[in-house]
Protein backbone atom coordinates (compact mmCIF):
# COMPACT_ATOMS: atom_id res chain seq x y z
CA UNK A 1 0.00 0.00 0.00
CA UNK A 2 1.43 3.29 -1.09
CA UNK A 3 1.22 5.91 1.69
CA UNK A 4 -0.56 8.96 1.11
CA UNK A 5 1.31 12.24 1.17
CA UNK A 6 -0.12 14.46 5.00
CA UNK A 7 -0.55 17.71 3.51
CA UNK A 8 -1.77 20.74 6.25
CA UNK A 9 -4.81 22.82 5.86
CA UNK A 10 -3.30 25.78 4.14
CA UNK A 11 -1.97 23.50 1.52
CA UNK A 12 -5.45 22.00 0.76
CA UNK A 13 -6.98 25.19 0.65
CA UNK A 14 -4.52 26.33 -1.81
CA UNK A 15 -4.73 23.13 -4.42
CA UNK A 16 -9.05 23.41 -4.26
CA UNK A 17 -8.02 27.45 -5.45
CA UNK A 18 -6.14 25.46 -7.78
CA UNK A 19 -8.81 23.29 -8.82
CA UNK A 20 -11.20 25.63 -9.45
CA UNK A 21 -8.99 28.28 -11.21
CA UNK A 22 -8.37 25.69 -13.66
CA UNK A 23 -12.06 24.76 -13.70
CA UNK A 24 -13.19 28.38 -14.09
CA UNK A 25 -11.47 28.85 -17.93
CA UNK A 26 -14.59 28.17 -20.44
CA UNK A 27 -12.66 25.95 -22.72
CA UNK A 28 -11.58 23.21 -20.05
CA UNK A 29 -15.21 23.96 -18.55
CA UNK A 30 -16.84 23.16 -22.14
CA UNK A 31 -14.90 20.06 -22.78
CA UNK A 32 -15.92 18.86 -19.42
CA UNK A 33 -19.43 19.36 -19.67
CA UNK A 34 -18.98 17.53 -23.11
CA UNK A 35 -17.22 14.72 -21.59
CA UNK A 36 -19.75 13.76 -18.83
CA UNK A 37 -21.67 11.93 -21.56
CA UNK A 38 -18.64 10.07 -21.88
CA UNK A 39 -15.69 8.99 -24.34
CA UNK A 40 -14.63 11.22 -27.14
CA UNK A 41 -12.00 12.00 -29.79
CA UNK A 42 -10.96 15.31 -30.50
CA UNK A 43 -13.18 15.65 -33.39
CA UNK A 44 -16.25 14.80 -31.13
CA UNK A 45 -15.21 17.19 -28.65
CA UNK A 46 -14.35 20.12 -31.00
CA UNK A 47 -17.93 19.57 -32.55
CA UNK A 48 -19.63 19.42 -29.36
CA UNK A 49 -18.20 22.65 -28.02
CA UNK A 50 -17.43 24.34 -30.87
CA UNK A 51 -13.85 25.02 -30.18
CA UNK A 52 -11.29 24.59 -32.51
CA UNK A 53 -9.10 21.79 -33.01
CA UNK A 54 -5.96 23.44 -31.72
CA UNK A 55 -7.95 24.74 -28.50
CA UNK A 56 -9.20 21.28 -27.66
CA UNK A 57 -5.84 20.07 -27.80
CA UNK A 58 -4.74 22.42 -25.46
CA UNK A 59 -6.42 22.34 -23.06
CA UNK A 60 -7.15 18.36 -23.11
CA UNK A 61 -2.94 18.76 -22.47
CA UNK A 62 -3.47 21.13 -19.22
CA UNK A 63 -6.78 18.66 -17.75
CA UNK A 64 -4.38 15.70 -18.54
CA UNK A 65 -1.35 16.54 -16.34
CA UNK A 66 -4.38 17.75 -13.79
CA UNK A 67 -5.26 14.24 -13.88
CA UNK A 68 -8.93 15.21 -14.90
CA UNK A 69 -8.57 13.43 -17.89
CA UNK A 70 -7.38 10.62 -19.42
CA UNK A 71 -7.21 9.40 -23.34
CA UNK A 72 -6.96 5.94 -24.14
CA UNK A 73 -6.50 4.70 -27.72
CA UNK A 74 -9.12 2.09 -29.16
CA UNK A 75 -7.73 1.50 -32.57
CA UNK A 76 -6.75 4.36 -34.26
CA UNK A 77 -8.74 6.28 -32.16
CA UNK A 78 -8.23 8.34 -29.51
CA UNK A 79 -10.60 8.45 -26.47
CA UNK A 80 -10.56 11.10 -23.96
CA UNK A 81 -12.90 11.16 -20.99
CA UNK A 82 -13.05 12.23 -17.05
CA UNK A 83 -10.53 11.02 -14.83
CA UNK A 84 -13.23 10.33 -12.05
CA UNK A 85 -16.84 10.00 -11.68
CA UNK A 86 -16.75 12.60 -8.92
CA UNK A 87 -15.77 15.69 -11.38
CA UNK A 88 -19.25 14.88 -13.32
CA UNK A 89 -20.47 14.40 -9.79
CA UNK A 90 -19.11 18.23 -8.85
CA UNK A 91 -20.11 19.43 -12.19
CA UNK A 92 -23.95 18.11 -11.50
CA UNK A 93 -23.85 20.18 -7.93
CA UNK A 94 -22.65 22.85 -9.54
CA UNK A 95 -25.59 22.65 -11.87
CA UNK A 96 -28.03 21.89 -9.06
CA UNK A 97 -26.27 25.19 -6.98
CA UNK A 98 -26.87 27.27 -10.11
CA UNK A 99 -30.49 26.28 -10.52
CA UNK A 100 -30.94 28.40 -6.87
CA UNK A 101 -28.29 30.95 -7.44
CA UNK A 102 -27.85 31.85 -10.67
CA UNK A 103 -29.42 35.52 -10.50
CA UNK A 104 -26.88 35.94 -7.98
CA UNK A 105 -24.05 34.98 -9.32
CA UNK A 106 -25.37 36.83 -13.03
CA UNK A 107 -25.71 40.11 -10.88
CA UNK A 108 -21.96 39.77 -8.75
CA UNK A 109 -19.80 41.86 -10.31
CA UNK A 110 -16.48 40.35 -8.09
CA UNK A 111 -16.24 37.84 -10.97
CA UNK A 112 -15.96 38.39 -14.98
Amino acid sequence: MIAKTKITKTQTTDLKVKLFRGLSDHSRMSILNALRSGPLTVNEIVEATGLSQSNVSNHLGCLRCCDLVFRQQQGRFVYYQLSDERIAKLLDLADELLADVALGVNKCNNYG
